[in-house]
């Protein structure tokens, strides 16, 4: 297979067939009319081609504003698009201007979303993909049979590079795993960049000197490009693990480029992810999403929470973490990181639903506003899932293990 296929929900007032190849038309040849020199076997070779229409629902009110419909109506339908890899070549910014780019602006279409994306087998020789991934999160923190437990350092801003350290040191000594910045904590004027990581590493390698276990802090390297490669040195010479990334802030290109260098895990934060989500008929689904992450060599991808603190549902969550752990072209193993409004009792659920431990579980409020303090939080966590994975309920397990009963009074009457 020498294709790339992409799979889209579509709503247009048009012929499903109609609509269907006006998309193709327009991300491969790209105009509305036949040019001079776009001969039959241009077309043949260079054109997208429309490979699979599946019809669904009916409806009466579009989706999105500037279509309008003469009868009323707006077809549903599932669509499958494929273009030669030669209209691309293994340019992950261009592949996405195929894929995504000016379709979403068609009148044709009421509603245009990206589900899923099929890449050749020839990407898995052009691409590395994940370094690090599950196996190798779990070697850089010793964290074996059991989900990787972290946190994020807060308050988001105002705090110095010393008052960050004091609070890593409550951490790494109540035995965490992983802890990042804020996405909104970069190189800001109260705790740049360089004295930061100064300050937290030698808490941190202090701690691994006396007992063998590094944790991995996560630093927020997002930038513009020459100053992400510079965070990222500094990071690599201060003995760091882990380097953080906000993904649609710095783009595919400005992701890959750090991924490349390949001395320490990448932590991808999807911040603006409701944006390109959000709306049912509109964007790109999470499948199609952490793909383009994982070819680029994201090495840990959030994907939400249980009972999280924004919109999204339970349901898509889990959707999202079995298509982190589906092999991408036979691998490229990512870490999903839980995270949203995370506490220890949505522990239970999550490992209900999902009957894996494959993860990264992280709760910011959840272990630094616990009441007996940010190290018993973590102390709590790591016994909630404890509790998941011998398969009991939030409720069976406050009463199994009494010292849980605090932060379920404290976190669980918010109903997570």
């Amino acid at each position: 297979m020498k294709q790339l296929f992409a799979t889209y929900l579509i709503e247009t007032p048009l012929a499903v067939e109609k609509a269907a190849a006006s998309l193709a038309g327009e991300q491969s040849s790209g105009t509305f009319v036949t040019v001079p020199g776009e001969t039959d076997e241009l077309k043949q070779r260079f054109a997208a081609r429309v490979e699979k229409i599946t019809p669904l629902e009916t409806v009466s009110q579009a989706s999105l504003p500037g279509c309008r419909s003469a009868s009323g109506k707006y077809q549903r339908a599932e669509v499958i698009v494929s273009w030669s890899i030669e209209n691309f070549g293994f340019n992950l910014p261009t592949l996405v201007s195929t894929v995504q780019g000016n379709l979403f602006e068609l009148s044709q279409f009421s509603g245009l979303k990206l589900m899923d994306l099929e890449f050749p087998p020839a990407f898995a020789k052009h691409f590395r993909g994940p370094k690090f991934g599950v196996a190798g999160s779990r070697q850089l923190t010793g964290a074996e049979k059991r989900p990787l437990i972290g946190t994020i350092i807060k308050p988001s801003v105002g705090l110095s590079p010393k008052q960050t350290a004091s609070m890593v040191k409550i951490l790494v000594e109540a035995g965490i795993d992983f802890i990042k910045d804020d996405e909104l904590m970069a190189n800001p004027p109260h705790s740049p960049f360089d004295e930061r990581v100064d300050a937290i590493m030698r808490v941190i390698n202090e701690h691994a000197d006396q007992t063998g276990k590094k944790v991995m802090y996560a630093f927020n390297v997002s930038d513009e490009l020459d100053a992400m490669l510079r965070h990222y040195e500094k990071v690599v010479s201060s003995g760091g693990t882990c380097a953080m990334i906000s993904l649609n802030s710095v783009g595919l290109a400005g992701a890959k480029k750090i991924c490349d260098l390949g001395a320490l895990a990448i932590h991808g934060h999807r911040n603006g992810w409701g944006m390109l989500n959000r709306h049912p008929l509109l964007g790109i689904k999470f499948p199609a999403y952490q793909k383009l992450w994982r070819l680029a060599g994201v090495d840990q991808l959030h994907v939400n929470g249980i009972a999280n603190k924004f919109w999204e549902s339970d349901d898509s969550v889990v959707r999202s973490m079995e298509a982190c752990a589906q092999p991408l072209l036979g691998g490229m193993s990512i870490l999903p990181v839980v995270s949203s409004g995370q506490w220890g009792g949505q522990a239970c659920e999550t490992f209900r639903r999902t009957k894996t431990v494959d993860l990264l579980y992280m709760a910011g409020g959840g272990i630094m506003a616990h009441p007996h303090g940010p190290a018993a939080g973590v102390r709590s966590l790591q016994k909630w899932w404890e509790a998941a994975v011998e398969g009991l309920t939030m409720e069976q397990a406050a009463v199994k293990y009494p010292e849980l009963k605090i932060s379920v009074e404290k976190f669980g009457k918010k109903g997570g």
